[in-house]
């Protein structure tokens, strides 16, 4: 059992990077300080940048979730 409420959802399995750091972006920027979002993306390039781009804007990082039809969960905490 998760230990937070997912506050919102973003897909970003539709497009491709620099894209999935912005769409994640404006995700967060609508959610209050505190509230959690799940980031649902692609494996790869995704994977790699959104998370370290996100943890760069100064946002928490709280777990990467690997789903099993190769997409991934990236479960973030606005700061």
């Amino acid at each position: 059992m998760a230990e937070y409420r997912i506050t919102d959802t973003v897909d970003i399995t539709d497009v491709v990077c620099p894209v999935t750091f912005v769409k994640a972006k404006v995700a967060l920027e609508e959610l209050e300080e505190g509230e959690i979002l799940s980031v649902h993306m692609n494996d790869g390039e995704p994977v790699q940048n959104v998370p370290r781009s996100i943890k760069e804007e100064g946002h928490r990082v709280l777990k990467l979730i690997h789903n099993e039809d190769g997409t991934f969960d990236l479960i973030v905490q606005k700061a």
